[in-house]
Formats: C-alpha cells, sequence, structure tokens
C-alpha cells in the first residue's frame, strides 16, 4: 500500500491516566519493524477488561495507553521476515499470543504462551520500544494489540489470518469476549451432553458460555445475575432458568444446590468478585464438578480447602482454551457456517468517536457488547 514504510497519522482513544475518560487524538503509528504487522483496524468491541485498565485496577499497565484488545482489521504492511500474512489479508490481532516455540505453546494441552503479560510485560512491543506516539509523548501499547486505533503495530505472533469472507464488524468479538466464553465451556469445562450448568455474570462473556453449554448439549442451563434485563437474552441463547441472587434470602450457592439436588456439574464465574467465585465453586456438586473462573479480577480471596478435598475441581481459562492463531480462525470459519449466534451479543454499534458513549453503556449495563466502527 501507498502508506507503507511511512509515517501514519489517525485517530486513536488514548487514556492518559487512570480515572479519566478517553481522549481521541490524532497519533502517529510507525512502520513495523522486521517480525511486526500493522494493521488497520475496522472494528473494535469494547470489554470489561478495557474498563478495569482504565479504573487503575489491572497491574502492569502503564500509562499514557491505547487500551482495546477486542478489534479485527486488514493487514497495511508487514515487517521483514513476515511470512504468515500479507497486506490486505483480514486479520484479528490477538491479545494472547503464540509464538509457537516455548513449551506451553508446543504442549497440546496448553493454550497459553510465555510471551503473555503474565511472564512479559506488553506495554511496548518485545524490542521493548512503542510504536505509538502523540503530542511528541510515547504512548503505550496494550496487550500489544491496542485496538482502540484505526491503526496498530503487533508482532506476527498475536496475529490470526481469517477466512476473507468475514465480515470484521462481527467477528471482532472473537478476539477476546466471544471466544473466551464459548471455549470455556467447549474446551475448559468440557461440558458433557445431558449436564447441568450454571453461568454467574449475564454479560458478553457470560451469554459466551450459555451458548457454549448449549452447543455442548447441557441438558440444563442457569443463568445468574443481579439484572434482570438481562434474562431474556440469555433464554433466547439457551439458558432453561434465570435467577436473581437478590430474589433469596439463603446464599444462591445453596439455592442451585436445592434446585439440582446435589449443585451443577459445571459451573462458570464471569464476573471477577470475590463472593462470587467462593458461590460458583460451592455450587458445583462436591465430587465430580467443576467450576471454571473467566472473570478479570483484582480480588484476592481465601477459600475452605473442604471445598476442593472431595473431588471439585476449580480452574481458570484465558481465551476459552484456544490455540489463538489456530483455533479463532476455525471459530470464524464456523461463524460462517452459521454454527452459532454470535451477532445476538452486539447491542449497540457506534462510531469510533463516540468511545466514551460506549463505555459509559458498558458501565450502567444497558449493552452486552458495543462494536465501534472506524
Amino acid at each position: 500500500m501507498a502508506t507503507a514504510g511511512k509515517v501514519i497519522r489517525c485517530r486513536a482513544a488514548v487514556a492518559w491516566a487512570p480515572g479519566k475518560s478517553l481522549s481521541v487524538e490524532e497519533v502517529e503509528v510507525a512502520p513495523p519493524k522486521a517480525g511486526e504487522v500493522r494493521i488497520k483496524i475496522v472494528a473494535t468491541g469494547i470489554c470489561h477488561s478495557d474498563d478495569y485498565v482504565l479504573k487503575g485496577s489491572l497491574p502492569n499497565v502503564e500509562f499514557p495507553v491505547i487500551l482495546g484488545h477486542e478489534g479485527a482489521g486488514i493487514v497495511e504492511s508487514i515487517g521483514e521476515g513476515v511470512t504468515s500474512v500479507k497486506p490486505g489479508d483480514k486479520v484479528i490481532p490477538l491479545c494472547i499470543p503464540q509464538c509457537g516455540e516455548c513449551s506451553f505453546c508446543r504442549n497440546p494441552e496448553s493454550n497459553f504462551c510465555q510471551k503473555y503479560h503474565f511472564s512479559e510485560p506488553q506495554n511496548l512491543l518485545p524490542d521493548k520500544t512503542s510504536r505509538f506516539s502523540c503530542k511528541g509523548k510515547q504512548i503505550h501499547h496494550f496487550l500489544w494489540v491496542s485496538t482502540f486505533a484505526e491503526y496498530t503495530v503487533v508482532p506476527e505472533y498475536a496475529v490470526a489470518k481469517i477466512d476473507a469472507a468475514a465480515p470484521l464488524d462481527k467477528v471482532c468479538l472473537f478476539s477476546c469476549g466471544f471466544s473466551t466464553g464459548y471455549g470455556a465451556a467447549i474446551n475448559t469445562a468440557k461440558v458433557k451432553p445431558g449436564s447441568t450448568c450454571a453461568v454467574f455474570g449475564l454479560g458478553g462473556v457470560g451469554l459466551s458460555v450459555v451458548m457454549g453449554c448449549k452447543a455442548a448439549g447441557a441438558s440444563r442451563i442457569i443463568a445468574v445475575d443481579i439484572n434482570k434485563d438481562k434474562f431474556a437474552k440469555a433464554q433466547q441463547l439457551g439458558a432453561t432458568d434465570c435467577i436473581n441472587p437478590r430474589d433469596f434470602k439463603k446464599p444462591i450457592q445453596e439455592v442451585l444446590t436445592e434446585m439440582t439436588g446435589q449443585g451443577v456439574d459445571f459451573s462458570f464465574e464471569v464476573i471477577g468478585h470475590a463472593d462470587t467465585m467462593i458461590a460458583a465453586l460451592a455450587s458445583c456438586n462436591l465430587s465430580t464438578g467443576v467450576c471454571v473462573m473467566v472473570g478479570v479480577t483484582d480480588s484476592k480471596i481465601s477459600i475452605d480447602p473442604m471445598l476442593l478435598l472431595t473431588g471439585r475441581t476449580w480452574k481458570g481459562t484465558l481465551l476459552g482454551g484456544w490455540k489463538p492463531r489456530e483455533g479463532i480462525p476455525k471459530l470464524v470459519s464456523s461463524y460462517l457456517e452459521k454454527k452459532f449466534e454470535s451477532d445476538l451479543l452486539i447491542t449497540h454499534t457506534l462510531p469510533f468517536a463516540k468511545v466514551n458513549e460506549g463505555f459509559e453503556l458498558l458501565r450502567a449495563g444497558k449493552s452486552i457488547r458495543t462494536v465501534l466502527l472506524f
């Protein structure tokens, strides 16, 4: 493209400091270096994790920063040595990389990569420099993807090439929210046909868990949330029961145990609160029950070890267990084959300039997923 090798000036939503609204600014995006890809972002979703950063709740994020990690776009240019994508390809930038070389990437049972930010901070690109600047200041990257920018630069191993027929304003959710929830049921919990499930939290990720449980053949899916406005969507996507903990005088885990006789087979915590994590664990049956922690949290919790001694399994999931560069393109293909209705998660579509309005909808519980269009 004509812009290859040049600095691009474009719009981005910059978070200058925690606790402040995003500021839509003109930023400069440098060309990709060796092993990097510059992407023109077409659409991006707003995720709760972005809001956690804005509140200052996620560690290891440096300000000023360009957030966003649920995007889809088109390759604008590539750096030396890049072979898996070319200019013009439709791609999804990945908030979890897949280097293909570390011991976890080589393990077929793992989708974690040692280059992920738990092991290696991703506030700058792997060479410890930024491709973003604004008003003469260096701007940090977020999880290497920073999709709240019209153009972004990411390492090749954090990019997945997808089908050219994919609508980018729909499949952008696959870079985080939908893949995480759907995969938590399919890959991490391995929900079995005829089983009972409880899903705590009915945001975009929680509703994706509901869809995954349904696809896996669960016979009963109990959706749990304090916002009754989300129940209709949950039932549309496969929930068989919807309950509000505030309607009961006893702990919700006791309610679920009474509803099912011995507790659910699989439970999912998709909120990130210490009390709901314990409730989700205690709500699954005490012998073979599996509880999956999906929600991002800054909480510290202590548990009674007896909850686990009898055989319960408690596990976490990142991106729903998908090996990202392999699994996300396959999910997109399944979407094109109409195997699930992830479009129903998108309740609002806004122009990028209204990014702060999108966050207000999220915080007010009025949206499931808002997609921003450049």
